[in-house]
């Protein structure tokens, strides 16, 4: 897809997702968030950049992290995210945290102003994620970290069948190449390129919890990377498309109707 027309599914996609994303991915996410986070190693007073910050799970930790010393520029391509990210972070009185519409790939900001950069689980939707890592580089000074978190390889994410199913019934305009960046070395490579140092790459397996269907439903159609085409299908395909789903991962639904289903996680951090 040519990649104007994918930032724009992008946009309008997450923009569709922005209410159910928190409640549906806070717990199953929580786990490679944390990795994140370890690997930037955010410090007080820090200035930190995020990419394709959603909702604002991992702003709030990272703002935690440097705290009121320290600054956080939380950016996302979807206005719903970072308006949602803005409201929450208002709530808590982080005020040091601060909000901007941009593409991860394009992070219009002044060359090595912040101490860090970092992106959990966004690259995989960016038409070009070498650039995006290239873009987070531009952006920390040098000495600061770049750490961006992507999902692993397909055949290790038990949930990955809702792709095809939901692209049998329309096409869902999610980036073709998801599952690319958490190939082996790909995204470590691509730190490489773009002239980072001491790159480091952790590779971690993880159980996704839901606590019963609906919720294991909501997540990967409404608040998920497919939820622009699920607003596309009628009342019966989406009754189809959710039967069809929970046979896919029906051997990782429990006697108690939980839903364990395996997840890999690669994160890479590297330094200008």
């Amino acid at each position: 897809m040519e990649g104007k027309l994918q930032l724009r599914v992008q946009r309008y996609g997450w923009d569709a997702a922005s209410d159910w994303y928190e409640n549906g991915w806070r717990v199953p996410l929580a786990a490679a968030q944390a990795a994140l986070l370890e690997a930037a190693a955010l410090q007080a007073g820090e200035r930190v950049i995020e990419a394709a910050c959603g909702s604002g799970l991992v702003t709030r930790a990272a703002a935690a992290a440097v705290g009121p010393t320290g600054v956080v520029l939380a950016t996302d391509l979807s206005r719903n995210m970072t308006d949602l990210t803005a409201r929450e972070c208002s709530r808590l009185g982080l005020a040091w945290v601060n909000t901007a519409r941009m593409s991860a790939d394009d992070l219009v900001v002044d060359e090595g102003r912040f101490d860090a950069a970092i992106c959990a689980l966004g690259l995989m939707y960016v038409p070009d994620p070498a650039r995006a890592v290239e873009s987070m580089r531009r952006a920390v000074r040098p000495g600061g970290r770049v750490v961006a978190t992507v999902w692993g390889e397909r055949r290790h994410c038990g949930w990955a069948e809702i792709f095809p199913i939901v692209d049998a019934r329309v096409a869902s305009d999610v980036c073709p190449l998801f599952f690319a960046t958490g190939a082996p070395a790909s995204l470590r490579q691509m730190f490489e390129a773009a002239g980072l140092k001491e790159v480091r790459e952790h590779r971690q397996r993880e159980v996704l919890a839901f606590d019963n269907e609906r919720g294991l439903l909501d997540a990967m159609l409404l608040g998920g990377p497919v939820a622009l085409a699920v607003k596309r299908f009628t009342p019966e395909v989406l009754a189809e498309v959710e039967r069809e789903f929970l046979g896919s991962v029906a051997l990782h639904r429990g006697t108690d109707g939980r839903y364990q289903i395996p997840g890999e996680f690669v994160t890479v951090a590297g330094s200008r």
